[in-house]
């Protein structure tokens, strides 16, 4: 009887951890690919840029500053592209420091990079040391952007628009 009482209670002791399973780490699944929007309104881009940023935000302390300009075809365009010129200056006036991010997307990106080359040549050489400037444009448009923000010191990536 005794041998017995010792098999229960070894039993009842041991069935806890035989009935526990090892708890997986959850799968990280791959985000679903979203295509380039076919309209020139921001808030249907928004999706787009969030997929295309999600890699690069590693190092990045807050919410990215994203300059978006319509297509060139818009209803005041090029007032909207003096404000956008007017806050993107004013923001690099401010300065901005290391761990923030500057997105330029849009459906006009060679509009895009004409405010770059417009606005970073009066940033400080080297002093956006640790800002990631990202481009999401074409490819042809790919090394004026480079050149036009270069000199700030920033760490430049640049995204296909597919």
């Amino acid at each position: 009887m005794n041998m017995l009482t010792r098999l229960l209670i070894i039993a009842c002791l041991m069935l806890p951890f035989a009935a526990c399973k090892k708890h997986e780490a959850p799968q990280a699944q791959e985000p679903t690919p979203v295509a380039l929007p076919g309209s020139d309104k921001q808030a249907d881009w928004i999706a787009y840029l969030n997929y295309k940023l999600t890699p690069h935000m590693d190092g990045i302390s807050g919410s990215p500053f994203v300059y978006f300009l319509p297509a060139a075809t818009t209803e005041d365009f090029a007032g909207l592209y003096e404000r956008q010129l007017g806050k993107l200056k004013e923001d690099l006036s401010r300065g901005i420091i290391e761990g923030n991010m500057l997105v330029f997307a849009s459906p006009a990106p060679d509009k895009e990079v004409e405010m770059m080359e417009a606005a970073f040549p009066e940033v400080p050489q080297g002093t956006m040391k640790g800002v990631k400037v990202v481009f999401i444009g074409t490819p042809e448009l790919n090394d004026r952007a480079k050149a036009a923000v270069s000199a700030a010191g920033v760490n430049y990536i640049f995204i296909e628009a597919k």
